[in-house]
């Protein structure tokens, strides 16, 4: 007699899930305030420091301005976000994405008249870290070398031709960051 197998569903990438689920969350409660939750706890943007200030401040990269940018954003975190998370652990990676979160709000407050809100900038973050996992001391792999080359190409060239709501910049900041948490992560290996 054979034994049977039953499936199980795990929640196999916690941080990962996690954040998919908030920013879901967070984007349905703003459906139903009709953006107003979003622009006042999930948007960064120019205002008096305060506690909400703060909570902009980390919080941007949940919000979303809709259906279809929640979904882009959210195909590639959850590709990429498990395999991270398997690598570099669940705390340095909540670390990294509140570095990334700050540092690119920080930016928009500083230089933008306009809101910010989105996990792009934590993506692009996440797509030149997975690529810089086989760094080791003395080697650059060609394979990260292209994707930041393509990456930061293709974002430079938008943000000089395209007139949309993108911020490249953002996008910029976070592959940035992926390719210093890369070198940094992984700079004891030999």
């Amino acid at each position: 007699m054979s034994k049977e197998r039953k499936l199980a569903f795990t929640y196999n990438a916690p941080v990962t899930l996690t954040f998919a689920l908030i920013s879901f969350i967070v984007l349905v409660v703003g459906w139903i305030t009709g953006g107003k939750s979003t622009e006042m706890f999930f948007m960064v943007y120019r205002s008096k420091v305060s506690v909400a200030w703060f909570v902009r401040l980390f919080g941007h990269v949940l919000g979303h301005s809709s259906l279809s940018h929640y979904a882009g954003n959210m195909t590639l975190f959850l590709l990429l976000g498990p395999v991270l998370e398997e690598k570099y652990g669940h705390a340095t990676l909540i670390e990294a994405f509140a570095i990334v979160a700050v540092i690119s709000g920080l930016v928009n407050i500083l230089f933008f008249s306009t809101g910010l809100l989105g996990a792009s900038g934590l993506v692009f973050m996440m797509i030149i870290l997975v690529s810089a996992s086989d760094l080791k001391r003395g080697e650059i792999p060609i394979t990260m070398i292209l994707v930041m080359i393509i990456y930061l190409g293709s974002e430079l060239w938008s943000m000089v031709v395209a007139k949309d709501n993108i911020s490249q910049l953002t996008h910029i900041i976070g592959g940035l960051c992926g390719a210093l948490f890369g070198a940094v992560l992984n700079n004891y290996k030999k």
